[in-house]
């Protein structure tokens, strides 16, 4: 079953057109990683589905009801959250009061909002060990689980990751693909930019590359790391037969 669909997607800003024709879908339960080059229009999807930019052409669709254009806080509603790349926490205010935040559109559903925070507590153990402690005070990886977490409190089908890996330290992002990988068993969708390509077409089931605000190739994560062309650009090789990889030649 398809959750979100796109279909020949123009957007930009200030009149230039950084996607050009984008065809995107991600079906239910599954992760689906973006990647490419600098300037491919990988960041400009996520904010586009999350309504924070409009379409100047084409659809988007939530289980086949269209999306495309409208407030941010409709998209929210309809399930899909996002998490930005960095800064996105209060940093004077608690991990507590930052968590609350994210439960801003059913504050007035007190018994709600507490089953969502005792759901989130028990998923982002974090948030209960530093919650009284100010977001500004934790590391790179804390930051970005409450930020996860913050999103949670929604209880959203589709989660938008804006390079989640993005500063992280190796411990730190062994901690956040844990994450990311629990909330997809648990069922929820997921979609990733990421740069660092062997990881996030290790956490996803299906992989797409864009170049020059386009999707120039959409499979399984597997096909797509294992694709010759993405091997050599992005993995230091080229992928041999048996599916290890080598250098090149030369």
């Amino acid at each position: 079953m398809t959750v979100l669909s796109m279909k020949g997607v123009v957007a930009g800003y200030g009149g230039g057109a950084v996607l050009q024709g984008v065809d995107l879908d991600c079906a239910e339960r599954t992760v689906t990683c973006i990647v490419g080059p600098n300037g491919a229009g990988k960041s400009t999807v996520l904010r586009v589905i999350s309504g924070l930019l409009r379409p100047s052409a084409g659809e988007i669709s939530m289980d086949g009801e269209a999306i495309g254009g409208r407030a941010p806080d409709e998209v929210l509603r309809r399930g899909i959250a996002q998490v930005p790349q960095s800064h996105a926490l209060f940093p004077a205010m608690s991990v507590h009061e930052n968590i609350l935040m994210g439960g801003y559109l059913i504050r007035k559903d007190r018994r709600l909002l507490r089953e969502r925070l005792d759901m989130v507590r028990d998923r982002v153990p974090i948030v209960a060990e530093r919650a009284g402690d100010s977001a500004g005070n934790l590391s790179g990886g804390q930051r970005r689980m409450v930020e996860i977490a913050r999103c949670l409190m929604l209880d959203p089908r589709l989660i938008l990751l804006d390079e989640p890996s993005l500063g992280l330290d190796p411990r730190s992002l062994a901690g956040v693909a844990a994450l990311i990988q629990e909330l997809n068993r648990a069922g929820t969708t997921v979609l990733l930019v990421e740069q660092n390509v062997r990881l996030g077409l290790g956490l996803a089931t299906h992989g797409v590359v864009m170049e020059g605000g386009r999707v120039r190739l959409s499979d399984t994560a597997e096909k797509v790391r294992d694709h010759p062309e993405i091997a050599s650009l992005y993995l230091g090789g080229t992928t041999a037969p048996s599916g290890s990889t080598r250098a090149p030649a030369g």
